[in-house]
């Protein structure tokens, strides 16, 4: 450091290691860490009332959280601070959850203006909101850095975690707007401690740090950054000290099962393509679900019936209801009483018992009586019913328990860790339920900012999930919207299945399997510019028992 440029740095003092080397420094606002405006925030805090100067501003709604403007002292400072985060290696993180760009853990960086930061935050900020929480923060230094661009999200969740007690976020952005995306949205909770709906939107701005207690309300989420030429950078963590208490956990109701519904063959006569009604075809279909525990089957309704299907959809007098909470889906489902004939026959066509029958052929699980038990194999070898009567059941080769464990997903060593959302209703608590083949499913809309998150469980069942896409023209995978496989515990895909038109997509899950449907994103909307008239799309959901 030349002397020249001396007057223009943060304070400097002797490192007394090293002569002529010297040690970056900062400070955080001196406002509110001045008298009384120290105490009238702590009796805010005390109080839960809010609190608005022009240094701090507190609010109790829909949480308890913080914003300090201005935060460190010197512009300089927080210059020479940017163009070191923005010189450190990032690597992409992307899950159900999340899809930003993240640095290794700062807390043994040896840049100058990190070490001061750190040391800013953790000594100094930490004895000071210590103070004002009236809590003890342990000296952990739990710190890293954050970059969000163009379609890069952080959907809703909590933060909970053992020990974490005080997040933060500081923001070093260029000027910024609530059309670049990039919110910090805070959400509101019902009476199960349960997220609901955004509240309230803070907008990153440069040298601002917002703060919050981690809590079972302190759902919030990361909006989709909408900008492609600016970068929000943050610096972030959590304060550790005693975690406050959590009410217990709450189970939604579960969603009903249905067994099938009687309707005979002549409904797949009706639907489906022909190719997929003789028996040499489902005999060679299963073959390769067997090795697989997925498949694709494409053009599977006839294109008479598929068209008037998606000219029901596409004229928009159904009833659409969002579907949530926040922290474990977003998305839109059909209400099915006010459903238009054609489409209320396709729901029916999906719960027939002939479908039953024809799923046990494509997959070898025993979805009906007439379907060969694994027992049954291997007593004695069936014989190929070569009628092509789809009544006259499968005689086809059952599914194998081997086949399972190389379902998408399972594995005999994996860790279980703990899943940033909570269960689906159906897998969160133990069930005695009857060997009698069942199924439940639903249309649904998909446009962007739709989404699942993933279902961390203890009791997950064997399954068969079903898929029929619509209104897919032109869907690329950069998207989002495609339904992801992973094991439990990892982050890595097993399966993914794209949305494709008139394609039906079975898939095998077994206990270790998870799966979410990626949050679908803004570069949704450039379908447009395709000829396309929608930005969404729609599919029939199912998921078989046997």
């Amino acid at each position: 450091m030349s002397g020249k440029r001396r007057a223009d740095l943060t304070p400097l003092r002797p490192e007394g290691k090293k002569k002529g080397k010297r040690e970056v420094t900062g400070d955080f606002s001196g406002a509110v860490r001045e008298e009384p405006l120290r105490s009238q925030v702590a009796e805010a805090w005390r109080r839960r009332t809010r609190f608005h100067h022009d240094a701090i501003v507190m609010d109790t709604e829909p949480f308890h959280h913080c914003v300090i403007p201005n935060f460190i002292d010197c512009q300089t400072f927080l210059e020479g601070l940017q163009k070191e985060l923005l010189n450190l290696d990032f690597h992409e993180k992307c899950n159900d959850l999340y899809k930003f760009k993240q640095s290794d853990d700062l807390k043994k960086r040896k840049e100058p203006h990190i070490s001061a930061l750190r040391k800013v935050l953790f000594e100094e900020f930490r004895m000071w909101l210590s103070d004002i929480a009236n809590v003890d923060l342990e000296p952990t230094v739990d710190l890293s850095c954050a970059k969000y661009e163009y379609t890069d999200a952080l959907l809703c969740h909590d933060d909970e975690l053992e020990g974490r007690r005080i997040a933060f976020i500081l923001y070093l952005v260029p000027p910024w707007d609530e059309n670049l995306g990039g919110t910090l949205d805070l959400y509101d909770t019902d009476e199960h401690f349960q997220p609901q709906q955004i509240v309230k939107s803070l907008v990153p701005s440069w040298n601002t740090l917002a703060f919050f207690e981690v809590s079972p309300v302190s759902f919030h989420q990361v909006s989709e950054v909408l900008s492609e030429g600016k970068c929000r950078l943050s610096v972030s963590g959590w304060f550790h000290g005693p975690s406050l208490a959590r009410p217990p956990r709450y189970f939604e109701p579960l969603l009903p099962r249905t067994p099938h519904i009687p309707r005979d063959h002549e409904i797949l006569y009706d639907w489906i393509s022909p190719a997929y009604l003789d028996i040499s075809s489902q005999a060679q279909i299963q073959e390769e679900f067997e090795e697989r525990s997925e498949i694709l089957l494409k053009d599977f309704f006839k294109a008479e019936k598929f068209e008037k299907v998606c000219e029901a959809l596409e004229k928009g007098d159904l009833e659409w209801i969002s579907q949530g909470p926040p922290n474990k889906r977003f998305y839109e489902k059909a209400e099915e009483g006010r459903l238009p004939d054609i489409l209320r026959e396709c729901m029916e066509l999906f719960r027939s018992e002939a479908l039953f029958l024809l799923l046990s052929n494509f997959t070898g699980l025993k979805l009906h009586f007439l379907a060969p038990s694994d027992e049954e194999e291997e007593d004695e070898e069936k014989e190929i019913i070569s009628t092509g009567n789809i009544e006259a059941g499968p005689g086809h080769s059952s599914f194998k328990p081997e086949s399972r464990e190389s379902s998408p997903g399972s594995s005999s060593d994996t860790t279980q860790n703990k899943a940033e959302s909570a269960t689906e209703s159906e897998d969160e608590e133990p069930k005695n339920r009857s060997s009698v083949p069942t199924c439940k499913g639903e249309l649904r809309f998909w446009k962007n900012g739709h989404y699942t998150l993933v279902h961390d469980t203890k009791n997950t069942e064997f399954a068969l999930d079903l898929m029929l896409y619509c209104g897919c023209e032109g869907w690329e995978a950069e998207y989002g919207g495609f339904t992801s496989y992973i094991a439990k515990g990892e982050d890595e895909e097993l399966l993914t299945v794209n949305p494709e038109n008139n394609s039906l997509a079975l898939v095998f899950r077994d206990k270790e399997t998870l799966k979410f449907v990626k949050y679908i994103n803004h570069r949704s909307l450039e379908r447009k510019k395709t000829n396309q008239s929608r930005t969404g799309f729609w599919d029939f959901s199912f998921v078989y028992y046997e």
